[in-house]
């Protein structure tokens, strides 16, 4: 057992890594490729782009074909494609490279969270889950800075380093998971887009839905161009950069690990209101701190948030109709990615346009205020908006 969370934490660990890498390459790359600023965004959705557009059929899709399969062949995908990136001449071959990426990591990370009820027991679930989605938030504690650190000797080398590790990961996967045929239900038979009607045919589905993806757009457009940001501003080596994101990411494995305490003692509601007025704040203070200490402080914060509240938003879509589990993950996965797309786009065009990050902390501080609203209209937290006098039924 310990054998297979720990390849499962690996693969979403790796996946992460490559997600948001250009982020602190951005300045390097720009100067490489001649890219504008206002096009530079675009190095990021591209992957954002190809796992949002796959993802929504990706995962239904798999419900009928043998999980192992997908997931090796998304693996060997997802290696090829990121180490291509490493070859890339110019913006659009990295464009592509980047889309396939996103692409393969569609078809291979909800194999992960779908394999983990077939192959560990029940009791164990919950802690495995934990487990793996812990890899996601150490791949932006330890990977991407190790990616930083990797290109102050060339921009290339993280791209063929991820690329490998993903390989040796395929092998792993051939040999240590076994077979995870579907289960022939009648789900299985329903036609793809079908199983999303219920979601869009409820209204506090589709608010929640929306909330999520203000959310992942505000943050993602931030988070995007710190690295071309603290470069500017403070004008830091790759190496340099990737150390400050190495401050950032423990503010989510902070986050992540002690959020459970954190709702216990406030509830949903109290929780998602303080942390999102407070990173409202932080969004609209950051562009005018003084030094990179403040700004790493405030920063940190706004990564603790994400730590404790990402999960919470997880954890409430899948509450709206617990039969479709599966979709709703899908779907969450593909608005997130959507999100980030738009956000990253958005974010490069008004970086250029006013010269600077304070427009993009006003932007992200407005998708979070609406993003906030829209939980609160949508009543999925109308159950945590008071103490409860008595159990529920």
């Amino acid at each position: 057992m310990f054998k297979l969370t720990t390849l499962l934490f690996l693969i979403l660990f790796v996946i992460g890594t490559d997600t948001f890498l250009i982020s602190p390459l951005i300045p390097t790359l720009q100067h490489l490729f001649h890219i504008p600023t206002e096009y530079s965004g675009w190095m990021v959705g591209a992957y954002a782009l190809g796992y949002a557009l796959f993802a929504l059929i990706a995962g239904p899709l798999s419900d009928g074909w043998d999980r192992k399969k997908v997931m090796l062949s998304g693996m060997i995908g997802f290696s090829v494609s990121t180490m291509l990136c490493g070859l890339a001449t110019g913006f659009w071959s990295m464009f592509l490279f980047r889309f396939l990426a996103g692409v393969s990591a569609a078809f291979t990370a909800p194999q992960v969270w779908a394999s983990i009820p077939a192959l560990f027991p029940a009791p164990q679930i919950v802690k495995v889950s934990g487990i793996v989605m812990a890899g996601l938030a150490a791949s932006q504690a330890f990977g991407i800075p190790i990616g930083s650190h990797l290109a102050s000797s060339h921009w290339s080398y993280p791209f063929f380093t991820i690329g490998a590790c993903a390989l040796l990961l395929a092998v792993f996967i051939f040999y240590a998971l076994p077979e995870l045929k579907p289960n022939q239900g009648p789900q299985t038979k329903t036609p793809i887009f079908s199983r999303y009607l219920p979601l869009l045919n409820s209204r506090m589905a589709r608010r929640a839905f929306l909330a999520h993806f203000l959310f992942q757009c505000g943050f993602f457009a931030a988070f995007a161009f710190i690295g071309k940001w603290v470069t500017d501003r403070f004008h830091l080596s790759i190496d340099q950069t990737g150390s400050v994101m190495f401050f950032l990411g423990l503010g989510n494995i902070v986050g992540s690990f002690g959020g459970g305490y954190v709702i216990k003692a406030l509830n949903r509601y109290n929780t998602l209101v303080a942390g999102f007025l407070v990173s409202i704040a932080c969004f609209i203070v950051l562009p005018h701190l003084p030094s990179l200490a403040a700004f790493e402080s405030v920063y940190f914060f706004i990564f603790v948030h994400m730590g404790i509240v990402f999960p919470l938003i997880l954890g409430m879509l899948n509450s709206l109709n617990p039969a479709i589990r599966g979709t709703i993950s899908s779907l969450a996965n593909s608005i997130m990615y959507a999100a980030t797309t738009l956000g990253s786009w958005i974010a490069g065009l008004i970086y250029a346009a006013f010269s600077g990050f304070y427009a993009v902390g006003i932007f992200a501080a407005v998708c979070f205020a609406g993003s906030l609203l829209s939980f609160i209209f949508s009543g999925i937290l109308a159950g945590d908006a008071k103490p409860k006098k008595e159990p529920a039924a």
